[in-house]
């Protein structure tokens, strides 16, 4: 087993980004989803006001039985801290009202799976698109960190590949003179020959146990690269052949010689079978008719 090359990643590849940390841009207006700590000294005894509050869609805070909700999205940390005093004024006398910002919403907005467009392209909605094509893991993270450090303040974020799709090997199977059937499996990095026959549940009825591997080469050079498979040793446990599959390779799996053979005169001789039987259904149509018509002078003739 070798290490394959720093991964780049291709459409339609599948992301996983992470936003880990934010700090919003002055001067932030809350969101939904976003969590503020609240604290707010002279409450009614047994019912505090004191820890942390989920902005929830509609743009409320729930501040407990007693208190009700207060309606708190668009705005501004200090214009929240005298909404929700004047609110609190109408059930205590002197409520002191501190409120701080926590977590952004904005963590479980971008958080999530993304899908690499065709164009090279991840939507990271609101904020914007980053093209991540051809980039590395590494290189990619920095790009959408750097699309999101319009929005806040150093963000942090963490991405990785979750679905493989951009980077395949093939098995194609011979079909006996019915037509190859070609096969692409996305490549993780450790398969192997074994992993690949294991992939399609084993040989097919019509395949024989002679195979290669067929990996790709640069154009300039023109040569063939024809990687030679013992299947029956590979199943013993013998590893020589049990190649490695890299990006672009095709394992081709040859057709059984009687099988292709039978396959063959069927072809051959199914066109002269359509036209005896032609031939024979003209035949039995005209003695039909001649039956017939011999019946219809016969009677005719009052015999």
């Amino acid at each position: 087993m070798v290490s394959l090359p720093t991964y780049r990643i291709e459409a339609p590849d599948t992301l996983f980004i992470e936003l880990l940390q934010v700090i919003p841009r002055p001067p932030y207006r809350i969101e939904a989803y976003d969590v503020l700590q609240i604290q707010v000294a002279g409450t009614m005894v047994g019912q505090p006001i004191n820890g942390y509050y989920l902005v929830e869609g509609e743009g409320i805070v729930t501040l407990g039985p007693a208190y009700g909700t207060v309606r708190i999205m668009g705005m501004t940390i200090d214009e929240a801290t005298e909404e929700i005093t004047r609110q609190l004024q109408v059930i205590l006398q002197h409520p002191a009202v501190s409120v701080q910002f926590s977590r952004s919403g904005a963590i479980q907005m971008v958080t999530g799976l993304y899908p690499v467009a065709s164009d090279g392209t991840v939507n990271l909605r609101r904020y914007g698109m980053v093209r991540v094509a051809g980039k590395t893991v590494t290189e990619a993270r920095l790009a959408v960190q750097q699309q999101l450090a319009q929005y806040f303040e150093s963000p942090r974020v963490g991405l990785d590949i979750r679905i493989f799709n951009s980077k395949k090997y093939y098995v194609i199977t011979a079909g006996a003179g019915t037509g190859d059937m070609i096969q692409p499996f996305p490549i993780m990095g450790t398969e192997t020959v074994l992993d690949a026959i294991a992939r399609l549940q084993g040989m097919s009825q019509i395949s024989s146990k002679t195979m290669w591997v067929a990996r790709a080469t640069p154009a300039d050079k023109g040569d063939e690269n024809i990687l030679p498979v013992n299947f029956v040793a590979i199943t013993y446990g013998m590893t020589e052949t049990n190649y490695q599959l890299m990006p672009g390779d095709r394992l081709y799996i040859v057709d059984d010689n009687l099988v292709a053979a039978n396959n063959f005169l069927n072809k051959l001789t199914q066109p002269i079978e359509r036209l005896l039987n032609i031939s024979n259904l003209g035949i039995d149509a005209v003695r039909s008719a001649q039956t017939t018509g011999r019946l219809y002078n016969l009677t005719r003739s009052g015999i």
